[in-house]
């Protein structure tokens, strides 16, 4: 459907109005497969949000997810927020992280099959997460993004200090890995659910607010409100035919 002289705003807005929730994409330009694709992880590429997971082999949990919950609705600082947590777990055995990978993880409906497709088309595949490399690596490898970019847990002594090693994964550094990937104008593909994720969404060419919290949705021009990811597949026009599973 075209319309003309109206802003992708404005016509999220209208279908918002009459079929919200609904999965929809709006472009300016005529749709074209991506030629980069970079995701969040947490509660997008897996349905889980890992430090909240973590925190559950600490008996701290609900503490922990309240303040993650607060932080991805944009009404915390990120990279406070995620010191607090992250100190709070001071003393974990690191040996929690592979149980929690194991029993807890598990990839969002769609997303093996989201990023095979766009894999086997040419596009490049990036996986940019506020959360940790010990997580991030095994669940890249998995669904085979190209590049993986994250936050780094100090370990000592087989257990966690509660501090981070490094720059932060924050939604400057996630706004910022989009245009190194993207530069010289190729297409791109954004997709995640939280504010950390919103100047990501908002630079790229398709950006897809997935179940997202209101702020990061309102960012986007492409939502997925109903299906799982590959429901950005159909939005994108790729055939049916055309997905791969692995």
């Amino acid at each position: 459907m075209r319309f003309t002289d109206s802003e992708p705003h404005s016509v999220l807005a209208a279908i918002d109005r009459f079929f919200a929730p609904a999965d929809m994409l709006v472009s300016r330009g005529a749709i074209a497969v991506p030629q980069v694709f970079v995701s969040d992880m947490d509660s997008t590429m897996i349905e889980q949000e890992c430090i909240d997971e973590l925190a559950d082999y600490a008996g701290l949990k609900p503490q922990i997810a309240a303040i993650t919950e607060r932080a991805m609705q944009g009404e915390l600082d990120f990279v406070a927020a995620l010191r607090e947590r992250v100190a709070l777990l001071e003393g974990l055995d690191e040996s929690a992280i592979h149980a929690c990978l194991d029993d807890r993880i598990t990839p969002t409906p769609g997303a093996r099959t989201l990023v095979a497709t766009l894999a086997a088309m040419g596009t490049r595949t990036v996986l940019v997460t506020g959360g940790f490399h010990h997580f991030a690596d095994p669940v890249g490898a998995m669904l085979g993004f190209d590049r993986v970019v994250g936050n780094h847990l100090e370990v000592a002594g087989g257990r966690l200090t509660g501090g981070l090693l490094g720059t932060i994964t924050d939604s400057a550094v996630k706004a910022a890995v989009l245009r190194e990937e993207a530069a010289g104008g190729l297409v791109s593909l954004a997709t995640g659910d939280g504010a950390n994720d919103i100047p990501m969404i908002a630079e790229a060419t398709y950006g897809f607010a997935y179940r997202a919290k209101p702020k990061a949705r309102a960012a986007a021009n492409g939502r997925v409100d109903r299906g799982d990811l590959t429901a950005v597949l159909s939005l994108l026009g790729i055939p049916r035919a055309d997905w791969h599973t692995d």
